[in-house]
């Protein structure tokens, strides 16, 4: 099957456009076959890049039906050749017959396991499967404004829930005592403890876990945070994290999130914790479409 050109960005960038069709390009090269999600057949499913906006460091991620590849480090070496911004060449491999994207097991075919970049001054390790927001410039800004609604002080302990690779908690930690933050993806939680190590900050603390047990197990150890910082999915945050948020009784608590229909209804539910809406900023991260990031900054009613 032909491998064919799927142009569904958020951000329009030259530079991948052309990363994608020089890509394709090279596969066909190479008589690599498209998959076929009806007949599951064909060799790749998808061709996934990230480019960071200040480093200009490239990963490829080929996601291939099957680990055989043949030909698959030659192929990663030609498309480093031919696009030099390529530091890493990453084959993601998902056998299951699903529409889901990626697969859990991964092969470096060239270069590095990730690339780096900057945001608000700090480097990061971004993997294949880190989260990392498109659009850099309009994330400082989303990050910026959930630092000033915080108003942090030194003596503030923050957890930083649903922490990926730390860009949130590792932006704020030299403004507060110390940082916790967890998240389910153990790849991302590396690339945040590499993350601050590689920025010298010694008071962020991560961990692998769901944010409602991780939290339960920091309170019994004697966590107490005044701020607690949540940037959740588009499905929001599960009815159990809230409860467990609430029982930490934060003097704030700041949510970032991509979906205005969940944060409503989490409102909502803090309403009812007697957790109050003191003040909401839109941020576009996603222009001439209809998404849109919010901060929100919660407290105490009174």
């Amino acid at each position: 099957h032909e491998l064919v050109e799927i142009e569904d960005y958020y951000i329009q960038d030259p530079a991948i456009d052309e990363a994608i069709k020089r890509v394709r390009d090279i596969l066909q090269r190479f008589q690599v076959r498209g998959y076929n999600e009806a007949k599951n057949e064909g060799q790749i499913r998808h061709i996934i890049i990230r480019r960071g906006h200040y480093s200009h460091e490239m990963m490829v991620v080929l996601v291939t039906r099957k680990e055989k590849f043949f030909k698959g480090k030659e192929i990663a070496s030609i498309i480093h050749e031919e696009l030099p911004e390529v530091v890493s060449v990453v084959q993601n491999i998902n056998e299951e017959k699903t529409n889901v994207i990626l697969g859990d097991k991964e092969k470096v075919l060239y270069g590095r396991s990730y690339i780096e970049d900057q945001l608000l001054g700090k480097t990061y390790r971004i993997s294949s499967k880190s989260f990392y927001q498109v659009n850099t410039e309009q994330t400082e800004k989303l990050y910026q404004t959930a630092i000033e609604f915080a108003a942090l002080q030194k003596e503030d302990t923050v957890i930083d829930a649903y922490s990926g690779i730390g860009t949130i908690g590792l932006s704020l930690a030299d403004k507060v005592k110390e940082v916790y933050g967890m998240e389910l993806v153990p790849e991302a939680i590396e690339d945040a403890q590499f993350n601050a190590l590689t920025n010298k900050i010694e008071n962020a603390h991560y961990e692998v876990g769901k944010a409602e047990t991780v939290m339960k197990k920091w309170q019994d150890k004697g966590v107490k945070p005044s701020v607690i910082v949540v940037d959740p999915p588009r499905k929001g945050l599960d009815a159990r994290f809230i409860a467990s948020a609430i029982d930490m009784e934060p003097a704030k608590l700041v949510y970032i999130s991509c979906n205005p229909a969940t944060f409503a209804r989490d409102a909502k539910l803090f309403a009812e914790s007697g957790y109050e809406v003191k003040k909401v900023q839109p941020v576009d991260l996603f222009p001439q479409t209809h998404h849109v990031e919010l901060v929100a900054l919660l407290a105490p009613k009174g």
